[in-house]
């Protein structure tokens, strides 16, 4: 009678006639009264002893037969389709093939363990190979004075580079580079680590170091500070109308609107002060006098262009004003106009010299009573032609007019009088003629020729 040969499910596997052999599995298996079957099925029990140790895969293997790989000398479990690893990481040189999800393969490249997540092997650590040693997150405990405290430290190439806490702690065990241990992020000291890149809010800086690394990455110490007095040997330039404010109460502005600059003392009726070092003394040359809107200036000044004074000038020294420049020009501009001098008096009108446009000539008075003043070319040497005119005498001394009137002065001439103190009238000369008697009297510049007795002649120089 044939055997039926049947799965744990019940499945057929196959029917064995009497006498005969089956070998569709990766057994020999025997029918009834099949002749030799005890060598067979030894064999059959020595394969099931080595799991088919070989190295290829049973030729009909039955879903969940195991196979012992002796390439790899891995266990495999034949799933339906291939034969797959049973547990543990494969562990060799190249990446797995046909792997099933779940399967962990530790590449002995690189001693770094990953996972087949059904379509690719994920690493699972550790993060770095064996060639980069310890480099990345690391949990560790640090004993200190307070208590062992947990951190996270950061590692690169074996070194430590950072240490990450949820409190501030002093190590009581030295850690290379942590003296103390900050809450937050704490870069190790002796490396000079930095944080590089963008940085959108800082609680502080440190300006111990005026060092820049490079055009863009400035020292702290080298930003001007706001609450200490700072120099900096840049210029400083303030991009802004609104200008610069100085002063704990504002008191000075510069400040600039439509291109016009604007300094100002804001304090009421307080003065701006330009003060300079002379010889070790301060002294104020300069000051904008806020009580009265005044400018003072004290000591030389020095003007190389135009001084316009569109006011009054004063000198309440009562000094004498010296003027070094040959001329002293009044009225520049200002068309035809009297112009002078003038001095101060008790009169209504004071005292001036002046020009007079309308007739062209100096004047000069006080009091309201002004007349010209006298030039040589105004002098006339001829006063019968030239009536009211100024006499001069000509080259030769002498002067003409058309008639001269004395007054009576002196006494009438006597044969006594010998006084030279005396001017004589007309009439005392007629009477001094009288008295030499005769009809003639000459007046000439000769000698007298001819004539009669009594005859009076005068000779004078010409």
């Amino acid at each position: 009678m044939a055997y039926t040969i049947n799965k744990t499910d019940g499945t057929v596997v196959t029917t064995i006639t009497d006498g005969t052999s089956d070998n569709s599995t990766s057994l020999t298996l025997f029918g009834k009264s099949f002749s030799g079957f005890g060598e067979g099925l030894n064999e059959n029990l020595v394969k099931l002893l080595e799991n088919s140790a070989s190295t290829s895969a049973p030729t009909s293997p039955l879903k969940g037969e195991l196979w012992f790989d002796t390439n790899v000398n891995r266990i495999k479990v034949y799933d339906g389709s291939n034969f797959q690893i049973t547990g543990g990481a494969i562990s060799q040189a190249t990446t797995p093939t046909s792997p099933s999800a779940g399967d962990l393969f530790h590449d002995t490249d690189t001693d770094q363990v990953s996972v087949y997540t059904g379509s690719s092997f994920l690493l699972v650590g550790p993060v770095f190979n064996k060639t980069q040693t310890l480099s990345g997150w690391q949990i560790e405990t640090l004993a200190s004075s307070g208590g062992d405290k947990v951190v996270s430290s950061m590692y690169t190439g074996n070194v430590r580079v950072a240490i990450l806490s949820k409190e501030t702690f002093t190590p009581s065990v030295t850690q290379t580079g942590f003296a103390e241990i900050k809450a937050g992020f704490t870069l190790n000291s002796t490396l000079g680590a930095v944080f590089d890149g963008t940085n959108t809010q800082a609680s502080a800086i440190d300006v111990s170091g005026t060092t820049n690394t490079s055009a863009t990455v400035i020292a702290g110490g080298n930003f001007l500070r706001a609450d200490a007095a700072d120099t900096t040997t840049g210029a400083l330039t303030v991009d802004t109308d609104s200008g610069v404010i100085i002063g704990d109460a504002q008191e000075l502005t510069i400040t600039v609107s439509s291109n016009d600059v604007t300094v100002a003392q804001t304090s009421q009726d307080k003065d701006l002060k330009f003060t300079v070092n002379d010889g070790g003394v301060t002294k104020t040359p300069l000051q904008l006098t806020g009580a009265d809107g005044g400018v003072d200036i004290v000591g030389d000044v020095t003007i190389t262009g135009n001084l316009n004074v569109s006011g009054e000038y004063e000198n309440t020294a009562g000094e004498i004003n010296l003027l070094n420049d040959a001329f002293l020009k009044l009225n520049n501009g200002g068309g035809e106009t009297d112009s002078g001098i003038i001095v101060e008096t008790s009169d209504t009108d004071d005292a001036r010299l002046f020009y007079e446009t309308g007739t062209n000539r100096w004047m000069a008075g006080d009091g309201g009573n002004y007349s010209q003043l006298i030039r040589d070319a105004d002098a006339t040497t001829n006063g019968a032609t030239s009536q009211g005119s100024v006499l001069k005498t000509d080259s030769s001394g002498i002067f003409t007019v058309a008639g001269v009137e004395l007054s009576a002065v002196g006494s009438a001439i006597t044969t006594s009088d010998g006084s030279d103190t005396s001017v004589p009238s007309i009439g005392q000369i007629v009477a001094f003629g009288t008295k030499w008697g005769g009809a003639e009297k000459t007046v000439s510049t000769g000698d007298p020729s001819g004539g009669s007795d009594g005859d009076f002649w005068f000779k004078y120089s010409a």
